[in-house]
């Protein structure tokens, strides 16, 4: 039976001499609608008063290497011959011819060259998508499309005769000569070399995401590369991030331990802080130390702070001995007990006292008494 398909050509370009080289897209994978009387004339299954019968073409059926050789070296034509392109009338319909075929996805893409001026004007103002003309075997039954559309028939035993020009095809602007787009591969240094080429059927395996034709094992190899090197390069990436994740971690762990310590430093000094009375307190001490050194003949300086006074009265008092740590203080109670102090000589502070040449409490004895030289004024 012969059938008619349409699809759209990709972007031309012009070769030496003038004519035009083109790949296009020209048979594809699904489910076409033909009039019942197109695929069953005399109604033997019933379907030649069916508005739409809906045929499917499987990918087994449209990339069978037999099929698409079936297409290389037949004629390009200007829309569709009333009849099949014979030798009887190639010479009235032919205006290129078939160069070779590949899949690409889920069409049959041609290489196409187009050798009539006049067919390629017609290209040129915009007449580009392109119809198969071809014969193919009916099978009829109920089918199923990969999308769930149910089918009457299903196509088999494709054999191309041409491929039309027309100005609008069954499978849509898909198939037909676009602008835009990657031209052809470089046409064959000889027909008939194309002619005679075995067509390689892609057999493709989906590695990540990627499509790997193993049938073609340089490119397999390439492909399958390039993914390892991918893997070893985001491998790597995520070792270093963990790794510097490692450290991060440590140096904050660090860092708050180094806060802490510093908190607790802080309050430790904030605790050991003394307090106004407690400095009060250490000071009138300290003056009682001071007071009872002069009074055991010790010459108190600024220069020495309270335990060194402690150890002078001390060694003074009880020469030779060996006195250290609580004992020196022990001993100094002891020996300063019955010692008297003035205690107008020991004064709090933040209580000072007026002193004057008047009758007070602060006369010529108390200097006299601490040690301290007054000179009054004439």
């Amino acid at each position: 039976m012969q059938f008619r398909d349409s699809l759209t050509l990709d972007a031309p370009r012009r070769i030496e001499g003038g004519a035009m080289a083109v790949r296009a897209r020209a048979a594809r994978i699904g489910v076409y609608q033909y009039g019942g009387s197109e695929v069953d004339p005399d109604n033997k299954h019933g379907l030649r008063d069916t508005a739409l019968v809906n045929v499917l073409r499987d990918d087994r059926t449209v990339f069978d290497e037999k099929a698409v050789r079936s297409f290389i070296g037949k004629p390009v034509t200007d829309d569709h011959p009333a009849a099949p392109v014979t030798t009887a009338n190639w010479r009235d319909h032919a205006r290129g011819t078939v160069m070779g075929a590949m899949r690409d996805g889920d069409y049959l893409a041609f290489d196409l060259l187009l050798t009539d001026a006049s067919a390629i004007a017609k290209v040129d103002a915009g007449k580009r998508e392109l119809s198969n003309g071809y014969s193919a075997d009916l099978e009829f039954g109920d089918f199923t499309a990969a999308d769930g559309t149910k089918c009457q028939a299903r196509q088999t035993s494709i054999a191309g005769n041409h491929v039309a020009l027309v100005d609008r095809g069954r499978a849509g602007s898909e198939c037909a000569i676009k602008d835009g787009f990657a031209v052809c591969d470089a046409l064959p240094s000889n027909i008939l070399d194309s002619l005679t080429q075995e067509m390689p059927v892609p057999k493709l395996l989906t590695v990540d995401g990627y499509s790997v034709d193993i049938a073609n094992p340089e490119i397999a190899e390439r492909t399958i590369a390039t993914l390892i090197a991918a893997r070893d390069t985001a491998t790597a990436s995520l070792t270093t991030a963990q790794a510097q994740s490692v450290t991060d971690a440590a140096t904050i762990v660090a860092k708050d331990a180094e806060i802490a310590k510093l908190t607790a430093d802080k309050q430790a000094l904030e605790a050991a802080k003394p307090t106004p009375a407690q400095l009060r307190d250490a000071a009138r001490q300290f003056a009682v130390v001071v007071a009872k050194g002069k009074s055991a003949g010790i010459p108190v300086t600024d220069a020495m702070d309270e335990a060194t006074i402690i150890k002078a009265v001390v060694d003074k008092m009880m020469p030779g001995n060996t006195y250290a740590g609580d004992h020196v203080q022990i001993a100094f109670d002891s020996l300063t007990r019955d010692m008297k102090v003035d205690d107008q000589a020991v004064q709090p502070i933040g209580s000072p006292i007026n002193v004057s040449d008047g009758a007070s409490a602060w006369n010529d004895n108390v200097f006299q008494s601490a040690g301290v030289a007054v000179k009054k004024g004439a």
